[in-house]
């Protein structure tokens, strides 16, 4: 194998082209090779734009390459696990992106598949945990920069109300939770480094669309809560709080960090507020080079797939603490 990995993409979805592939082609360890689309001539096209030298017609086409190593997996949520699954059998490894399927259940065959497979590497595409903003929070909060951690804050919200959106079609995984309120479940496990014992949920559903477009929710840790609301149906806004017994954490940009300007943290100790800027990077490119490492060096991905099934667990947990108006313990 070369000091690169040659990655292929499954479709021509925006999250892919606008934002992974161009930073997937920054990387030290990634080259881009091959773009696969149900229609020809839209890989061909974005192929093309992208200077990705491989198109298809077909996900088949792609997964039968063998010039390929990886694929990059940007499908509709209901698609993640099939696809994810024909990758690994074809014999490659799997950048897919979150949330990992529709549930536990559908994650828990993934990861039976890749367990038959022990040569692959699996991984879910939750890029924000790489970011050098959230290495360093969670540094700060282990060295007791803020004493003892207490609770959590998010907030994650846009404006989506349109129907053909992918994000609207409940049968598809669609809803607020699945699209970005795994992302305020996501960081409370990495920041408090276990699961939750129990969780309550409230959530709106809209009426014309039948997805959450409104959801808030508490975990609890034993040692400590986080609390967030997110929301398809609000004005654009992210923040996260992280607060100890003696200082306390801010995120300006959480989740979709920029990159074009350096990302802000705001370390507070006492009356004390420490402004942290942070060198300008993006968060696709250290992802598709921690997952390519992982694949050359024969080493694990950063996250393992059970992680990517407890996140599940909990968003189920939260539906199902609506559904019932009681905690749910896990």
């Amino acid at each position: 194998m070369s000091d690169k990995i040659r990655w292929g993409i499954l479709s021509t979805a925006k999250i892919g082209t606008l934002q992974v592939i161009p930073a997937m082609q920054r990387g030290q360890f990634c080259e881009v090779t091959a773009m696969a689309s149900r229609n020809l001539e839209r890989a061909q096209q974005v192929a093309t734009e992208l200077g990705i030298p491989h198109a298809y017609g077909s996900y088949e086409e792609l997964l039968a390459d063998p010039n390929i190593d990886a694929i990059y997996n940007p499908l509709p949520n209901h698609m993640h696990v099939p696809w994810s699954i024909k990758a690994i059998e074809a014999g490659k490894h799997v950048l897919c992106e979150k949330p990992i399927g529709l549930s536990a259940t559908e994650g828990q065959q993934l990861l039976d598949c890749a367990a038959a497979h022990p040569d692959l590497k699996v991984m879910e595409a939750f890029m924000f945990r790489h970011h050098p903003q959230w290495q360093l929070a969670k540094n700060l909060v282990q060295e007791g920069k803020i004493g003892t951690l207490c609770t959590i804050q998010s907030f994650f919200s846009y404006f989506n109300d349109d129907p053909q959106n992918i994000r609207n079609q409940s049968d598809l995984g669609g809803g607020g939770l699945m699209d970005i309120g795994c992302y305020p479940i996501s960081l409370s496990r990495f920041i408090f480094g276990a699961e939750p014992q129990r969780v309550s949920g409230i959530a709106e559903y809209d009426k014309r669309l039948g997805t959450d477009h409104l959801a808030s929710a508490t975990l609890d840790f034993g040692n400590g809560t986080s609390t967030f609301t997110c929301s398809t149906q609000l004005n654009p806004y992210q923040r996260v709080h992280i607060h100890g017994t003696t200082g306390r954490i801010e995120i300006e940009i959480p989740f979709n960090a920029p990159i074009d300007r350096p990302c802000k943290i705001w370390l507070q100790t006492g009356d004390e507020i420490e402004e942290i800027e942070l060198e300008l990077c993006s968060q696709y490119t250290i992802q598709g080079d921690l997952m390519s490492q992982a694949i050359l060096n024969n080493t694990p991905v950063p996250t393992p797939l059970k992680d990517a099934i407890g996140n599940m667990q909990v968003i189920e947990a939260i539906v199902e603490s609506n559904r019932s108006g009681n905690w749910v313990s896990l």
